[in-house]
């Protein structure tokens, strides 16, 4: 087994975050937009929360990019193991989408009970294609 080529996992976890950051919006400036503003005044009229703090959407695209490299490093992980390809790279990527999306929202679900189903669940099946896809374009620039 070779050593995992790093410059190599940055590159296609790069791309991989850039393909989810794009959905990412998609999905929530777009296709959620309407409900995601309707929460935010529901929960300010109710003095849950003040304004969106403009800094949080910058820790978000980090973190997508970060989970972007963390999806190429599992492929260049498991791929000695279960060979190079998109099966593998496709197996990468529901591992770290079961770790993150589905673990999140099974925990935000039932936890915070005034959010609605659909701005938890909709994501959540969203980043079941996104991320699978992203890692899948991230594994094809992957090298050892």
């Amino acid at each position: 087994m070779g050593q995992i080529n790093l410059t190599r996992v940055i590159a296609g976890g790069l791309l991989a975050g850039l393909i989810m950051n794009v959905s990412e919006f998609v999905l929530h400036a777009v296709v959620l937009a309407a409900d995601g503003q309707r929460l935010l005044e529901k929960w300010q009229k109710a003095g849950l929360m003040g304004d969106p703090d403009p800094t949080l959407l910058a820790w978000l695209v980090v973190a997508t990019f970060a989970l972007g490299l963390l999806a190429v490093w599992t492929y260049a992980a498991i791929r000695p193991r279960m060979g190079p390809g998109p099966k593998t790279a496709i197996c990468a990527g529901l591992l770290v989408w079961a770790l993150s999306y589905l673990y999140a929202a099974v925990y935000v679900h039932a936890g915070v009970t005034v959010y609605p189903a659909k701005l938890t669940w909709l994501p959540v099946a969203w980043s079941l294609v996104e991320v699978p896809v992203a890692t899948l374009a991230g594994a094809w620039l992957y090298k050892e």
